[in-house]
């Protein structure tokens, strides 16, 4: 983030001031296998419980199948100078998805991160309308994604991409024993 500095109540000058390219340079692209160590390492900061092995196998098979599950999936990178990832959105093909029409997939978003120094600069968009664009070639009409109701960070950027919110609930599971007991 830039520091201002006010020298008069006029002209304020920036202490610390970053070229317009540097607060934006990234490129969305399909990722790589190079890149498995990096989204693991994103994977982990997103979803804790997960372990970085698993996430870098999970990382590995999308990106050499290009399948999440039994439907098409894909992982978009925005690649920063000096090969850095910024961040990654995991996107796929859902056959329903909550408010969104039953008669036709839905493009996913199964995850969606940029690294803290990235954010507030385009990445975090730029990587939601690759995944819209990857959606619509799939024949996709709408998009949905989920959010943990205290997450309002993402909330909040789901919105300001134009999702709206269709529900909100808490999951239940009960593992039944073999014996009917």
């Amino acid at each position: 983030m830039c520091t201002v500095k006010v020298l008069s109540a006029k002209w304020p000058r920036i202490a610390h001031p970053r070229k317009i390219e540097e607060m934006t340079a990234h490129r969305i692209r399909e990722a790589e296998s190079a890149d498995k160590d990096q989204l693991a390492a994103m994977m982990v900061s997103l979803w804790p419980d997960g372990t970085f092995e698993e996430f870098r196998q999970e990382a590995e098979a999308l990106i050499e199948t290009q399948m999440c599950g039994t439907m098409p999936g894909t992982i978009l990178v925005a690649a920063g100078n000096e090969g850095l990832l910024a961040g990654f959105i995991q996107v796929g093909l859902r056959s329903h998805a909550d408010g969104c029409d039953v008669a036709h997939a839905v493009g996913f978003v199964e995850g969606w991160f940029v690294q803290e120094d990235a954010r507030g600069r385009g990445a975090g968009r730029d990587l939601m309308r690759a995944a819209e664009k990857w959606a619509r070639a799939q024949g996709c009409a709408e998009m949905a994604s989920d959010a943990l109701i205290e997450n309002e960070d993402s909330q909040s950027a789901h919105s300001a991409l134009g999702f709206e919110m269709v529900d909100r609930c808490v999951h239940f599971r009960k593992p039944l024993k073999t014996d009917g007991d």
